[in-house]
């Protein structure tokens, strides 16, 4: 069983920046084919932020969040980032990191449907 917990969430400013973390943890046997970052805010649906394919690093990311985020995952390949830059109010929302363990996650790396393992997620809060 592979278990993701997110860190470094909190409360900034518009214009901040916040750095996310999710380390993963337990089975080393399992393969984390699709790591991803999603959001959800009070009232309002899940949405895909940003993914990235573990086996050569490629990133994906949604309109809303391009060229402010960047996601990336360490060497060791046991936890992925996310830095966020030029946060605004509407940015705020409960930040979840998952794991796709099957090659599924590829076909829509930016929809949740085919990922498995979610951490408990992070608050982000952006104040005007």
């Amino acid at each position: 069983q592979v278990h993701l917990v997110e860190s470094g969430g909190g409360s900034v400013q518009a214009g901040g920046s916040l750095r996310l973390s999710c380390v993963a943890s337990g089975s080393t046997t399992t393969t984390r084919v699709c790591m991803g970052w999603f959001r959800q805010a009070p009232g309002k649906a899940r949405e895909a932020v940003a993914a990235l394919y573990s086996g050569n690093g490629a990133s994906y990311y949604s309109a809303s969040v391009k060229g402010r985020f960047t996601i990336s995952q360490d060497n060791g390949q046991n936890a992925v980032s996310l830095q966020m830059n030029n946060l605004r109010p509407e940015d705020a929302a409960m930040y979840y990191c998952a794991a796709g363990t099957s090659s599924r996650c590829l076909t829509r790396i930016l929809d949740s449907t085919d990922y498995n393992i979610w951490g408990q997620g992070t608050q982000v809060t952006v104040s005007p």
